[in-house]
């Protein structure tokens, strides 16, 4: 890999600061942030030892990341791979052991957090997995883990590549030090054309547009008990999901759903906030509203009229509870959470201007519902209301955003026949 100034720096800096490591994880460890029995994993030193014969290494930061590989995963130890899959999250941790398929055929698929992008710690993992591709998930990229991988002659692409216009700027202002990372990598797979010509302006190669990974992701999972229990407490009350809300969206929420009432009194309003951490500030916007948190294990009573789903996990059980739900991260420029979960569960979606970060997607499932972009408080009290009032068409509504979702499908088996050619290539 090529270097500049800033990669120098970096090393030196990586250097310079292995002593102190155990220290800062120690720390993130306290503040919950770490896996306590597993804090030598982020420095390299591998909790499992490497399986027999052919290897790929999947690299993803956390939760969504994770997510959207699995079909991958299922498919590479189909053809004959064993998997390494790492993350930097607790929260993906415990997601990978329960989801990660079982060993079949001699090939099995691990997890292990990823090392700290410190030069010491980068060689402790190589040295041990030895992997014969590595495969980095939208765009976490770490330059010593790169580089180091890079030097190794282990083969590299970016899968479900993604990165945002703001991100895109940031990069524009080095663009050496881009143009030196990205094209360490023999494969930019990207989720779409807008996304693909920002790579390429950067210095990509080898970029091929195949689509989101999480078109082909299995749906979220649910808990049944836990549906049954909330679909009782909800009883036949019209329902507004705002799902993965962001600051400055939940006061644009509750003002629509003050709206509603005057046509739907006993309104039931749920609030599903992207950070759990904030639900007691969603619980002071709501004033004379009278609110629930979940985190605190309170009902939905009659007279609850906002309920705050502040917990962790549990989005495939909200998307079930109705045919439609205002998707956060599009009022305000975070640039929207993934559609295809909600739409693939029969979720008809309403979305701000804000959908950057899955063009194509929102692009897909709107144009399959034939609406859905709103971008105010009277916009979804107005869509709605339109809604609520009319069952059948929300349902409709819901039915043609799953034909959206599924229309975006076919990035696993385009990636896989990709990589293929790619370690065929390594192995000439």
């Amino acid at each position: 890999m090529t270097t500049t100034l800033p990669l120098r720096v970096w090393a030196l800096l990586g250097h310079a600061l292995q002593p102190l490591a155990p220290f800062w994880l120690r720390h993130r460890m306290a503040r919950g942030k770490e896996d306590a029995e597993r804090l030598a994993e982020r420095l390299g030193i591998a909790g499992k030892p490497r399986p027999q014969g052919r290897l790929i290494w999947i690299h993803g930061a956390s939760v969504g990341e994770s997510l959207s590989v699995l079909p991958l995963v299922e498919k590479l130890m189909e053809d004959g791979f064993s998997v390494l899959v790492t993350s930097g999250t607790v929260a993906s941790a415990r997601l990978l052991a329960q989801r990660l398929p079982p060993p079949r055929n001699g090939q099995t698929a691990i997890h292990q957090f990823v090392p700290l992008d410190l030069p010491a710690a980068v060689a402790r993992f190589l040295d041990h997995w030895r992997p014969e591709a590595g495969l980095f998930v939208e765009s976490d990229l770490w330059p010593n883990l790169v580089g180091a991988a890079r030097a190794r002659g282990i083969k590299l692409a970016l899968i479900n590549a993604r990165m945002s216009e703001s991100s895109a700027q940031g990069w524009r202002r080095a663009p050496k030090t881009a143009a030196a990372l990205l094209s360490a990598f023999d494969l930019c797979l990207a989720q779409d054309e807008e996304i693909a010509a920002r790579f390429a302006g950067l210095g990509a190669r080898g970029i091929t547009v195949v689509g989101s990974l999480k078109a082909d992701a299995p749906p979220l999972d649910v808990d049944e008990a836990a549906l049954a229990a909330l679909k009782a407490e909800i009883g036949a009350r019209p329902l507004l999901l705002a799902a993965q809300t962001h600051p400055g969206e939940d006061e644009t929420i509750l003002p629509a759903h003050d709206a509603l009432c005057e046509a739907f009194p006993n309104l039931l309003t749920i609030i599903v906030p992207r950070h759990v951490g904030r639900g007691q500030d969603i619980a002071m916007l709501c004033g004379p509203r009278p609110s629930a948190r979940r985190s605190l294990g309170q009902a939905i009573s009659s007279l609850t009229a906002v309920y705050i789903a502040d917990t962790m996990g549990e989005m495939g059980l909200f998307y079930r509870l109705t045919p439609f739900c205002f998707l956060g991260g599009t009022l305000v420029p975070v640039g929207g959470h993934n559609p295809i979960e909600p739409a693939v569960l029969g979720c008809a979606v309403l979305a701000g201007p804000h959908r950057s970060s899955n063009t194509r997607a929102f692009d897909a499932i709107l144009a399959a519902q034939g609406f859905g972009s709103v971008a105010s408080s009277t916009d979804i009290a107005r869509e709605a209301g339109r809604l609520l009032a009319d069952p059948p068409t929300a349902r409709a509504a819901g039915q043609a955003a799953h034909s959206g979702a599924v229309s975006l499908q076919g990035a696993v088996a385009k990636s896989a026949a990709l990589l293929e050619r790619l370690l065929g290539d390594a192995r000439a």
